[in-house]
């Protein structure tokens, strides 16, 4: 085959410009192409389950929990439950919108009736839904539920057994309130029977209800009974429930007993009661039996010496104390509050005011703490302070004693006639927080270096080469780096600034070098604001890193070292070419390969 002329080479190199230049052309329009597809909808993969109920045929009444499982793929981010009577049209139950999947289907708000449920999951994945439904089930109410039935402010008991009597100190003309409370939609009436007669209370309804009786006979005798409340509904159902009272006129007399250490906070768990046996008084009747305990409203146990010792978990408790007599008489009950702490404070930490030669008077000094149960005593609280020369060990040095800080409570302030005689040294302090329990904790010294208010610094802004890349040498190489030095205060003493130079690609080892020191005379900065101005000469091609340093031998006491230093970046170009970066070199070359490699190619078919 011919080999292929120059004209065709120059034509493949051309071709293959073009190419290149035709794939970043064509970039944004298919990014557009991209964007005007429109979105591919699917269906859910997603599969939503009733895992619990209701079931087919299941008859519901009152409350019930009603869960969901979710089987297969996808992101259901809502769950629309529904409900609607056979034959009828769906209505909102509640609209699920995240994790646990259940909630609490109230049957009694809907009639009694044949009722299926629908729950519709939303699908963010495919941005479609997912739909479920319940067999038929029957919601019946019809059934009275008593749910509460009770005999209100009894001396002692709660009438719920024959042995746990609601038992009444009440006069012949007294009232016993009786109360109850019922769970049905169609309730008609209520009776009460088996009351200290004589007689019987009225039936409570139909037209109006009360849902209780506050009950006189005008004759009331001691003894016992056993109230029965009989509950009846439209639909001819019926509940019954009985509760147990008795009336007794004679009882002990409970008084007051000491607790604890008679403070309002206790420190221990395990607290004394004492005094109980004394404090029941009989006077006339048949005298004391025993006494009761009941702590936060738990069970009564008996006490049958005149000291006990309970233990209680932290916080607020209630104890209760009643006496009855030998025949079984209750009397008052009297009721003391204990609060335990045993805890120590939290401990959070100190703020302190920033320390500085310049501060003048008062520190502000607070420490931080709390205590969730006593709180803390304020009173008790100990802030102690010392100087010290290096921030460490558990007595300060300098004053030789920990001293107590002016004031009271958490906030303090410390007064110094001069904080520049303090200049690096440490404020030390230590706290001992008490709470109103009588706990207490002491913190570890801590200390607060009193640093110079002086603080020299390069203005970043306004400190830069005039060139970043130069040719090197004496004829093309020079740039001016200046810079402005600023001090946060007045300084009437001199400063000395420096510029230094190295190699960019240095070792470890190589040391900077100065090219240049210069004095700002005394006064410089007394308006805190001072120029400068180098000139280097980039001696080779290469990087070179230039610093301009405050202070180079830090002879001047400063608040902060750091900003003392600033650095730059100079290059010393190495141009082989007029008007040619050599960087750029090689995309070119790469170009013109790829354009031969086509030729050749071209030339091979």
């Amino acid at each position: 085959m011919p080999k292929q002329s120059m004209g065709g080479r120059v034509v493949a190199v051309g071709l293959v410009t073009f190419l290149v230049l035709s794939i970043f052309s064509s970039i944004p329009t298919q990014i557009l192409h991209l964007e005007e597809n429109p979105e591919t909808y699917n269906t859910s993969a997603v599969n939503i389950v009733f895992s619990n109920g209701p079931a087919e045929d299941e008859s519901v009444t009152g409350l019930k929990t009603v869960t969901f499982s979710l089987t297969g793929t996808g992101t259901i981010d809502s769950i629309l439950v529904e409900i609607a009577e056979v034959g009828g049209t769906y209505s909102t139950l509640t609209n699920l919108t995240g994790t646990p999947w259940l909630f609490n289907f109230d049957s009694t708000s809907q009639t009694n009736g044949t009722y299926t449920l629908r729950a519709t999951g939303w699908d963010s994945d495919v941005s479609d839904v997912t739909v479920a439904t319940t067999d038929e089930f029957t919601i019946d109410n019809q059934v009275p539920v008593i749910t509460a039935f009770t005999a209100l402010s009894p001396d002692v008991g709660t009438g719920a057994t024959s042995s746990d009597r609601a038992w009444y100190n009440v006069g012949e003309t007294g009232t016993i309130e009786f109360r109850y409370g019922i769970s049905d939609d169609d309730f008609d009436r209520a009776t009460l029977q088996n009351v200290p007669g004589p007689g019987s209370p009225a039936t409570d309804g139909p037209t109006s209800l009360a849902y209780g009786w506050d009950w006189s006979s005008g004759s009331f005798s001691e003894g016992t009974w056993n109230p029965r409340l009989t509950v009846f509904d439209d639909s001819g159902l019926s509940s019954s429930e009985t509760i147990f009272i008795g009336i007794d006129r004679t009882g002990p007399t409970m008084n007051s007993v000491s607790v604890g250490n008679g403070g309002t906070w206790q420190s221990t768990t395990s607290v004394s009661i004492t005094g109980i046996l004394d404090a029941a008084n009989d006077g006339a009747g048949s005298g004391v039996d025993v006494v009761e305990l009941q702590i936060d409203g738990g069970t009564w146990s008996t006490i049958t010496t005149n000291t006990h010792t309970v233990t209680l978990s932290e916080g607020n408790h209630s104890i209760s104390l009643r006496a009855t007599d030998r025949v079984g008489n209750v009397g008052n009950t009297i009721s003391e509050t204990v609060r335990v702490d045993t805890s120590m404070p939290e401990l959070v930490g100190w703020t302190v005011d920033p320390l500085t030669t310049n501060l003048i008077g008062i520190a502000n000094i607070s420490f931080s703490t709390y205590d969730l149960l006593s709180g803390i005593d304020e009173d008790a609280v100990s802030l102690q302070y010392g100087f010290d020369s290096n921030g460490v060990g558990l007595t300060p040095d300098l004053s030789g004693q920990w001293l107590e800080l002016p004031g009271s409570g958490l906030d303090r302030g410390l007064a110094m006639a001069n904080w520049a005689t303090k200049s690096r040294q440490y404020l030390m302090l230590k706290a001992t927080i008490v709470d109103e329990a009588g706990n207490s904790e002491t913190t570890d010294p801590q200390g607060f270096q009193v640093m110079p208010g002086l603080d020299l610094s390069w203005n970043t802004t306004a400190t830069d080469l005039d060139r970043l890349v130069v040719r090197p040498g004496e004829n093309f190489g020079n740039v001016t780096i200046t810079g402005e030095v600023r001090s946060n205060q007045m300084y009437a003493g001199a400063v000395v600034v420096s510029l230094e130079a190295a190699p960019a690609d240095r070792s470890a080892t190589t040391q900077w070098t100065v090219m240049s020191v210069l004095t700002l005379p005394a006064g410089s900065l007394g308006d805190n604001v001072e120029s400068v101005e180098w000139s280097y000469t980039v001696p080779n091609s290469g990087q070179y890193d230039l610093r301009v340093r405050i202070d180079p031998s830090n002879v001047i006491d400063e608040n902060s070292e750091i900003n003392n230093d600033h650095y730059m970046v100079v290059t010393g170009a190495d141009v082989s070419s007029p008007g040619l970066v050599p960087s750029f070199a090689p995309s070119l070359i790469a170009l013109i390969c790829i354009g031969f490699f086509v030729a050749l190619i071209q030339q091979r078919d």
